[in-house]
């Protein structure tokens, strides 16, 4: 389901756009679409950050390593 966002520009922009054919339905949902995705990745980037930070706090090289050759047998 969609739902209409509005907003302003000024008026000279609009009549800017117009002239070059720009859709600026098309452009304001990819800005959107884009800028929600680079906070989600962001955001993914910092709690992978932190994991990792705890992962090697708690996990030691070795215990990787084990894991690792484990999966590979199971194989």
């Amino acid at each position: 389901m969609a739902v209409v966002v509005s907003s302003k520009i000024p008026e000279e922009l609009r009549k800017k756009a117009r002239t070059h054919n720009l859709k600026i339905s098309k452009i304001v949902r990819k800005a959107i679409e884009d800028e929600v995705r680079r906070i989600e990745e962001e955001s993914l980037s910092k709690n992978l950050d932190r994991i990792g930070r705890v992962l090697r706090k708690n996990v030691s090289s070795n215990d990787i390593v084990k894991a690792v050759r484990s999966s590979r047998d199971e194989k």
